[in-house]
């Protein structure tokens, strides 16, 4: 039987890719909040809520097992993370995919245990919370106990996207465009972009068939929606994926 690894331990010679001691990253998943409230990294450090760099995780390494005692929440600042569940037939279920910036375990606070697996898809850095420190804190910050609250009401949000009867079609427009969007927000391109999960695993969190994802990939190239060389994607026609992807994402 294989180790769990339970948020493997810090690297201290990982530097953030931009941000120093006093600076946050501009992935960080915490810094408006923080800023809007007056409070640098310094000061933060003044009050022992201390951001641990992690990694690097290499694909297929876990960051959480689900049922592990939960301790910290973590921000990915490289890479994607997976979170999955595995149904009581043995069959895995694709919760989601985590970009930069975005944050995994929030979903553990209530029963005090992580409820589902965290894995890395690629080469991941993460920065590590304390959640008893960062909880401690957001009581003191208003603005961060707010943005903790928007994090976890994004997460229920999300998770409720592709349990609606919409067609395949309009399920990929809105990952596509979903993609695009949370990539955008953290300083990225979001017509150029690699899509770093299998396609099997698009499929399994779509609620579709492989076969489905390929076939309607290959539709969308064809219509001129998209141009796809093995898993770089690039967005040729935004406006009508947007439009397709209007029905699940429901603006």
């Amino acid at each position: 039987m294989s180790a769990r690894v339970i948020f493997p331990r810090p690297n201290p010679g990982v530097a953030a890719d931009d941000g120093d001691e006093l600076r946050f990253c501009s992935t960080c998943a915490f810094s408006q909040a923080c800023l809007s409230e007056g409070m640098d990294k310094s000061a933060l450090m003044d009050l022992h809520v201390l951001v641990e760099h992690v990694g690097p995780l290499h694909p297929g390494e876990h960051v959480f097992r689900e049922g592990d005692p939960f301790s910290a929440i973590a921000a990915v600042r490289a890479g994607t993370v997976k979170t999955y569940q595995i149904d009581r037939n043995g069959h895995e279920q694709v919760l989601g995919f985590h970009l930069p910036g975005e944050v995994i375990g929030l979903n553990a606070i209530h029963d005090d245990r992580y409820p589902c697996n965290a894995v890395a898809l690629d080469t991941v850095m993460l920065c590590r919370f304390s959640f008893p420190k960062i909880a401690l804190l957001a009581t003191r910050l208003p603005n961060l106990q707010r943005h903790l609250f928007r994090l976890m009401s994004h997460d229920i949000g999300v998770a409720s996207l592709f349990a609606r009867d919409n067609t395949a079609d309009e399920r990929m427009a809105a990952f596509l465009i979903g993609l695009s969007r949370r990539l955008a927000a953290r300083g990225f391109s979001p017509r150029r972009f690699q899509l770093t999960m299998s396609r099997t695993d698009i499929a399994n969190y779509l609620r579709q068939a492989p076969e489905t994802v390929s076939r309607v990939l290959r539709r969308f190239e064809q219509d001129g929606l998209l141009h796809i060389k093995q898993r770089d994607v690039e967005i040729v026609d935004l406006p009508r994926l947007e439009a397709l992807a209007l029905a699940v994402l429901r603006e």
